[in-house]
């Protein structure tokens, strides 16, 4: 082989080799970044896994009821509009009613029934409740003002505005405590919605038995 022969073989061979390192890099850098089936596997699940922790803790935070025994006496459908309700007879009566409920509604009429030691755990309702007493006195506490609760006794109503307001009522007295609810909600929502015990608010455990049950 001449020199000049030898030469261009050289540098063809140079070549090649150096395409050749090219390409094997390349496939290198490809492999790099390539997930193997459990890799992608657990990138699928971990957002799942997350979704369930925070539910289990948003769970074990709620404070449930204890010993309260609720009845539903009755259950009504109202379509949009149908709640959209005026009456003036203030010249006459010295009363005026206006109601204005924009969708469909569900309205419940409930009897609670409250052993003494009873309480309904912190909760609040989509919609407002109205309350009447009709035996023993319950008492209730606002998470917004728990340090000063207001006891009501047979023949008292008041009125929950729902809609987030946070408040635990209990029987604090010495009989068997009774009171009707009608509810106005969101048709086909849950009556309703537990919440977290408020930091500044009395801690209310079960007793251990549970409250006695009322006679019906």
């Amino acid at each position: 082989m001449d020199p000049g022969s030898a030469r261009n073989w050289i540098l063809v061979n140079a070549v090649q080799q150096s395409t050749s390192t090219k390409r094997m890099k390349t496939l290198h850098v490809t492999n790099s970044i390539h997930r193997s089936p459990l890799r992608r596997a657990l990138l699928l699940i971990a957002p799942a896994l997350v979704i369930i922790a925070a539910l289990t803790a948003l769970t074990a935070r709620a404070t449930p009821s204890c010993g309260l025994a609720s009845q539903t006496l009755a259950l009504g459908h109202y379509p949009s509009g149908l709640l959209n309700l005026m009456c003036n007879e203030f010249d006459q009566y010295g009363w005026f009613l206006k109601t204005i409920v924009k969708g469909d509604s569900d309205v419940y009429v409930i009897r609670n029934t409250w052993p003494v030691g009873a309480h309904s755990g912190w909760h609040t309702h989509p919609g407002p409740s109205l309350i009447t007493v009709i035996s023993g006195e319950l008492t209730v506490y606002a998470a917004d003002s728990c340090a000063t609760p207001v006891v009501y006794h047979a023949g008292e109503s008041f009125t929950d505005l729902g809609c987030g307001d946070v408040h635990l009522i209990r029987n604090e007295g010495t009989v068997c405590a009774v009171n009707i609810v009608v509810q106005i909600i969101p048709a086909g929502l849950p009556r309703r919605i537990d919440a977290d015990q408020p930091a500044n608010c009395p801690t209310f455990t079960c007793p251990s038995p549970s409250p006695t049950p009322c006679p019906q």
